[in-house]
């Protein structure tokens, strides 16, 4: 199913974005695992919309409700369901989408797939509101994998042409990152603020992207061929709305080397095996080597945008200017940047107990 992910961990995401819920399922997990909901809660503030001037107004809480798989703040071993409802919803807003679709959005390839029996308010199941149930299920892996020494944290790389320093491919600088704008460049992070503001002030949007690192994970976690690492965490990431591109360490950089630069020479460091560089960003043969996992996702700048657009009618086949309503973010990007290391969390600690289901007896 194309809302289902994983081997031996399985989550599954429903609701619509104006539906009466939101939420997941998560099965697989062992029992007796600890959740902290103070910190949880404080994962899914980071994506939650209305608190700042660079994204959507619509304000949600952002609650969690657990409906099993919990005990006593442990996991007891049956499925984990949780959702979030919807409380602040305009669905109005949307009600001329089956007929005039908008351009950068899934109103129209979703309008044929399903005969317009699609729930088009607020973008229905394809929103990107779909994120907030991927982030209680990945903040609770994040807190897992943080048990076992794996820690995950994302940046902004990039928003509109401005760039942010970037991870130390080596020795990612996770504690850096600013906890409201997360850069690690405070200048670079006003300048992006700039651009969001002036995007919106024209009625536009702007997209960016977002670098990930993983540290901590031993080598051998992943398979080679279509079980790698690489394919893992690009099946997820690219199940997050506006994302466009994925790409591990060097990424397409490394069409313009050769093999001499681009090669990671091994050495000795305190009795274990490190590799020089990093270019590989964590993985070979689709299992990782023990450094850093890191990777790009590129963002698309928000489709829902408040300038005049070219459409369609459907029903009279003809064309049409379109002018969306509603409440969107000018930028994405920031709010995308726990969504990033949730769906990072939650392939990596699926790689994990497909690898060592006894993880707790092995670390």
């Amino acid at each position: 199913m194309s809302s289902t992910y994983g081997d031996t961990l399985k989550l599954s995401i429903f609701g619509q974005s104006h539906g009466t819920a939101i939420g997941m399922t998560l099965d697989g997990v062992p029992a007796g695992l600890p959740v902290d909901m103070d910190r949880l809660r404080r994962f899914l503030a980071r994506r939650a919309p209305g608190q700042n001037d660079w994204s959507t107004p619509r304000k949600e809480g952002d609650e969690p409700e657990f409906l099993s798989g919990l005990l006593d703040g442990r996991t007891c071993g049956a499925p984990i369901a949780a959702m979030i409802r919807n409380k602040n919803t305009r669905s109005g807003d949307y009600e001329q989408l089956h007929d005039c679709p908008r351009p950068g959005h899934a109103d129209l390839t979703a309008q044929v797939k399903y005969d317009g029996y699609q729930d088009v308010a607020g973008g229905g199941h394809f929103s990107g509101r779909l994120t907030a149930p991927l982030c209680i299920a990945g903040g609770m892996c994040k807190q897992w994998l943080e048990e076992m020494g794996i820690r995950i944290g994302a940046h902004i790389a990039q928003i509109a042409g401005v760039r942010d320093v970037p991870f130390d491919p080596l020795k990612p600088q996770l504690d850096k990152v600013g906890p409201v704008f997360p850069v690690l460049d405070g200048a670079a992070g006003a300048w992006m603020r700039d651009a969001i503001a002036q995007a919106r002030s024209d009625g536009d949007s702007v997209g960016g992207i977002i670098e990930c690192a993983v540290t901590g994970l031993p080598i051998g976690v992943g398979e080679p061929m279509f079980g790698g690492m690489e394919g893992r965490i690009a099946q997820i990431v690219y199940g997050v709305p506006a994302v466009k591109g994925v790409e591990f360490g060097a990424g397409f950089g490394v069409a313009e080397l050769r093999g001499s630069q681009n090669n990671d020479g091994y050495a000795i460091r305190d009795g274990e095996v490190v590799t020089l560089t990093n270019n590989a960003g964590g993985i070979l043969g689709g299992i990782t080597n023990g450094q850093p996992l890191i990777f790009r996702a590129a963002v698309k700048p928000t489709p829902s945008i408040y300038t005049q657009q070219q459409s369609i009618s459907i029903h009279r086949m003809e064309e049409m200017p379109l002018k969306i309503q509603g409440r969107h973010d000018p930028c994405i990007v920031p709010r995308a940047v726990p969504v990033i290391e949730a769906a990072a969390a939650i392939a990596v600690y699926d790689a994990i107990l497909s690898r060592l289901p006894n993880y707790r007896r092995a670390y």
